[in-house]
């Protein structure tokens, strides 16, 4: 094995994104604990974590100098990301932090019938497969009584799918964004402008900006400093150290801690049919992932075309 073959498929990439998925799957469980409304944690989170990626971007050297040949489609995702945060938020309300983040997560299925349909991407079996097995997934958790459920839950179901729709959004034009200048100045930026976009929505929708009391603030602080600043850049360094058949396997750690979490510390009601739906779901996002990686390449080329 050749040094760089090593350093690709070494430790330390692989710790790197387990210890970010680790750190992100707290996402939802911050948003339930903190007594606040489902925007204002979105902003709060966008604020702590954003004053974190400002200081390290402002160590980098011309860490912004690439900005204002970026802006529009540095707004563009600031506005894919506001939408799936806002959306996001207010599913974690309505159907708790572990089915709503193995939604949100279905971003993967947006991304692949883009290649398909936009990029002209060849579909194939796995992709037919794996979107079979998320529907079938989904039914298990939330169809089988779905004329039973409540209006908010099935309100909360549409938005977790909203969500992955925005978050697909956000995700192109973040990698369109990243070829002019390093990951973390670029997400400095996009997380700066979201902040000022959710603040508009607070005041839009009439929530409060009082964060109320301690389990609040230390909810708030944590969400935004551990999981939008420090599990992403985790993340996004391990990466590059990884190979991308191991990419989606290893993000799985963040939906399936979620839905645990939720069991542990909400105290879920979850039938054997539920948890065998959840572990469909998240089997076919772990296939829709990994076949995903060649849009990614799709679109660069695709933009180097457009300049």
């Amino acid at each position: 094995m050749s040094v760089d073959d090593f350093q690709k498929n070494g430790p330390i990439g692989v710790v790197q994104v387990l210890c970010g998925g680790f750190l992100i799957s707290f996402s939802s469980i911050f948003v339930r604990l903190a007594h606040v409304g489902p925007t204002t944690a979105g902003f709060y989170r966008m604020l702590f974590g954003g004053v974190c990626l400002v200081v390290l971007a402002a160590r980098e050297r011309n860490g912004f100098k690439a900005f204002s040949s970026t802006l529009k489609w540095t707004l563009l995702g600031a506005l894919f990301f506001t939408a799936d945060l806002s959306f996001w938020h207010k599913s974690i309300h309505y159907i708790g932090p572990g089915l709503a983040t193995i939604i949100a997560n279905f971003q993967v299925f947006f991304l692949a019938a883009i290649g398909v349909f936009i990029l002209r991407e060849r579909g194939g079996g796995r992709l037919a497969f794996s979107i079979a097995l998320a529907a079938l997934g989904l039914f298990l958790l939330v169809g089988r009584d779905w004329n039973s459920l409540g209006e908010q839950y099935r309100t909360g179901v549409v938005l977790g799918l909203g969500a992955a729709l925005a978050y697909t959004g956000y995700i192109l034009t973040l990698k369109r964004v990243q070829r002019f200048g390093s990951a973390i100045p670029m997400l400095a930026a996009i997380t700066v402008i979201t902040t000022l976009f959710l603040g508009m929505e607070v005041l839009r929708a009439g929530e409060s900006f009082v964060i109320p009391d301690l389990q609040s603030w230390t909810a708030l602080v944590s969400y935004g400093v551990l999981c939008q600043a420090l599990g992403w850049i985790l993340i996004s360094r391990g990466l590059v150290k990884v190979d991308a058949s191991k990419v989606g396997l290893l993000l799985l750690v963040q939906p399936t801690l979620a839905f645990v979490w939720d069991m542990l510390f909400f105290s879920r009601p979850t039938t054997g049919l539920d948890i065998v739906g959840a572990s469909l779901a998240l089997v076919a996002i772990y296939l829709g992932n990994t076949r995903g990686r060649t849009l990614f390449k799709a679109t660069r080329k695709a933009a180097r075309k457009t300049g």
